[in-house]
C-alpha cells in the first residue's frame, strides 16, 4: 500500500491534571480509513484534539512518515500534512462557501479553489456565493471537509462528522469519503457513534472506552454486534 504512515505511540493527554486518554497506540498505512468508535465522554474528541496539537500530550508521540509532530502547534501540523474537521464543523458562518474554502488553501494556490474540490462536492459549487451560516448541517459538513482538503493533507481527521445530519446526507458523506480516499490517496481517521456509517467506509475499527482501546477489528472480520454493545452500554 502506497502513501504516508501516520502513527501514535503510547499517547496520553487530558485537561489540567486530569488524564483522559491513556497510552493509546496505532498506526495507519497509506490510504486506510480507520474508525474510532465510542460513546460520548469516552475520549474520542480529546484524542483528536491531541493529534492536532490543540491539546498537549502528557506522554507519547504522534508521527507522520517517521517524523515526530510532538511540540508542534496546530498550524505547523497542518503544514506537515494533517487536516482536522472538528466536532461541530466550525465553519465561518459570515463568509461565503468559496471564502471558507480559500482559508485552507496554501499560498501557491493563489486563492483559486481547485476544481476537484467542487467535483467532490457539487452542492458547494452551486452555493459558492452563499454565506456558510445559511447552509444546512450536511452542507456545512461538506464545506468543512472541503476546507480541510484544500490544505492538501496526507491525513484527514474527522471528529463526529455525522452529528446532527439527516440519514440521506450521511450516505452522501460516506460516498464522498470513499471518493476522496481513491482520488487523494490519503489516510482518513474518523471518530463516530453511528456504526452503519463507519461500516460503509472503514478498513479498521477501534473502540475507545474511558480513554483506552478495548476492541479492534479489521474490515474482513468486523463483529458489528460486539461494537454495537460498546456503543449502547
Amino acid at each position: 500500500m502506497t502513501g504516508s504512515t501516520f502513527s501514535i505511540k503510547n499517547l496520553s493527554s487530558g485537561y489540567g491534571q486530569s488524564e483522559v486518554i491513556h497510552d493509546l497506540t496505532f498506526e495507519i498505512q497509506g490510504s486506510e480509513i480507520v474508525a474510532i468508535m465510542g460513546r460520548n465522554g469516552m475520549g474520542k474528541s480529546t484524542l483528536f484534539r491531541t493529534l492536532m496539537g490543540v491539546l498537549p500530550a502528557f506522554r507519547g508521540d504522534v508521527a507522520l512518515d517517521g517524523q515526530s509532530l510532538g511540540g508542534m502547534e496546530s498550524h505547523q501540523r497542518v503544514g506537515r500534512g494533517v487536516a482536522y474537521v472538528p466536532q461541530g464543523r466550525m465553519i465561518f458562518s459570515h463568509m461565503t462557501v468559496e471564502e471558507n474554502i480559500r482559508t485552507g488553501l496554501p499560498p501557491a494556490a493563489q486563492g483559486k479553489v481547485p476544481e476537484d474540490l467542487y467535483a467532490l462536492f457539487p452542492v458547494l459549487f452551486d452555493m459558492r456565493g452563499r454565506k456558510g451560516g445559511n447552509l444546512s448541517g450536511g452542507q456545512q459538513q461538506q464545506l468543512a471537509i472541503a476546507r480541510a482538503l484544500a490544505t492538501n493533507p496526507k491525513v484527514l481527521l474527522l471528529d463526529e462528522p455525522t452529528e446532527g445530519i439527516q440519514p440521506s446526507i450521511i450516505k452522501d458523506i460516506a460516498k464522498s469519503l470513499r471518493e476522496i480516499r481513491k482520488l487523494r490517496n490519503l489516510a482518513i481517521v474518523v471518530s463516530e457513534q453511528v456504526l452503519s456509517f463507519t461500516l460503509e467506509i472503514a478498513d479498521r475499527f477501534f473502540v475507545i472506552e474511558k480513554g483506552r482501546f478495548v476492541h479492534e477489528d479489521h474490515r474482513r472480520n468486523v463483529n458489528a454486534e460486539t461494537i454495537s454493545r460498546y456503543l449502547s452500554i
